[in-house]
């Protein structure tokens, strides 16, 4: 991965992307990338180039020119790497998050014995509850007693102590702790590394959503230890509505000989095409694809991790993004402290770009906020019961937009 340093201001690359337009034709103030990452002007111009060459091209576009679709999911997995912190050959894209998600239970999640829970935090997103009540369901185990569910505290946030010592007690009768790398009600940040030292302790195999922290902020997975990770790639990686998604097996894993389930894009790609009976597993990551990417959705998902390059890494925009939020939860608390509440953690490493807001009047006087800021061009989001997402990204959101948004939310408080 190439790296250019930068020391630029946040919204630097702001000119490189398509804003939503709001009321009367203006640039929204789109503080939704924790949602929808916003379109990167040279998306369209990506997609295209594919679609042209399906016309020039067609079959033999799998294996001539530039860019073969063959090796079309490996083109930037580089820089996807680096992202989350891991070595090539532990990175894949394919499929959606839940699928990717099902794809690491059937194989990771082997229960045994006495151990055969699963631990996730109570709250979190719906998807990966469903996912993981029929993983159990699947081996015919009893979601009522084989799910733990980890509750938050008063403060309505996590805490890693409480997964340490749920661990500490009954880690023998655990199989497997899925967790969030980003918290994605709250945005609540946590430490992964003091999560896996945990699961390790335990002798309990981790996996980890990282649909809110990838391409948020920094991430160690090879370091850490953690055994597999899924993500989406819309969200912070800029990449469209339903993009391909991406998974990590940790390399201890290259040479897997358990279950998994089988498709031909994961057999060994120097015989695919011998269309053998028997399916030999790649090693690495890419053992556990099924089917042949979907290049056009690939296509904006290069062009938006380009961007991330040249931008100097998340290293460079992890600083961008503290001063964004810092802002914003300063001129809160100086400007709206009797009326907010912030209910992200402030300290730096506990947050990344996202703020998540409760109106202190309750949960209609928030709704009626928010769907003012709404009409006014204000994109954020709402999630049950009380909260308002707002989610600077540092590669097209600026400090004046934050400025913008603390005083349209005061000016509506006191209409």
């Amino acid at each position: 991965m190439t790296v250019i340093q930068t020391d630029n201001a946040p919204g630097q690359f702001r000119d490189r992307f398509r804003i939503p337009r709001g009321p009367g034709g203006a640039d929204s103030l789109y503080l939704v990338g924790n949602s929808l990452g916003a379109q990167p002007i040279t998306a369209a111009d990506a997609v295209n180039a594919q679609i042209e060459r399906w016309a020039q091209l067609g079959v033999v576009g799998h294996f001539d020119g530039p860019t073969p679709w063959l090796e079309f999911h490996r083109l930037g997995i580089d820089i996807l790497a680096e992202l989350v912190g891991a070595r090539r050959h532990e990175v894949v894209v394919m499929n959606t998050l839940t699928i990717n998600l099902h794809l690491m239970m059937t194989s990771f999640f082997r229960p045994q014995d006495q151990r055969r829970r699963i631990v996730m935090e109570r709250g979190a997103f719906p998807s990966d509850r469903y996912a993981v009540v029929s993983q159990l369901q699947w081996h015919g185990l009893d979601p009522h007693k084989d799910l733990a569910e980890l509750a938050p505290r008063r403060d309505r946030l996590l805490h890693e102590e409480d997964l340490e010592d749920y661990l500490e007690r009954y880690g023998d009768q655990v199989a497997l702790v899925l967790w969030p790398g980003v918290q994605y009600a709250t945005g609540q940040v946590f430490d992964l590394a003091r999560i896996a030292r945990a699961c390790r302790k335990a002798g309990v195999t981790l996996g980890l959503d990282l649909a809110h922290a990838v391409g948020n902020v920094p991430l160690a997975l090879h370091e850490i230890g953690a055994d597999f990770a899924v993500w989406c790639s819309y969200k912070y990686l800029n990449s469209g509505p339903a993009a391909v998604a991406g998974c990590f097996v940790h390399e201890r894993y290259r040479d897997f000989a358990g279950p998994r389930l089988a498709g031909w894009w994961g057999h060994d790609e120097h015989s695919r095409f011998r269309m053998g009976p028997d399916f030999k597993p790649m090693r690495g990551a890419e053992g556990w694809q099924i089917s042949e990417p979907p290049i056009l959705t690939l296509a904006p998902l290069w062009a938006s991790l380009d961007l991330f390059a040249e931008a100097g890494g998340i290293a460079a925009l992890r600083k961008q993004s503290l001063e964004l939020t810092g802002h914003l939860a300063h001129r809160i608390q100086e400007c709206l402290a009797d009326r907010i509440n912030i209910l992200t953690p402030l300290e730096p490493h506990r947050r990344g770009c996202q703020l998540s807001l409760q109106v202190r009047g309750g949960r209609e006087a928030g709704l009626k906020l928010f769907e003012r800021l709404e009409a006014r061009g204000v994109i954020c989001d709402w999630r049950e019961p009380d909260i308002i997402r707002a989610a600077p990204v540092p590669l097209y959101n600026t400090l004046d937009e934050v400025d913008r948004l603390v005083e349209l939310i005061d000016k509506l408080l006191d209409a």
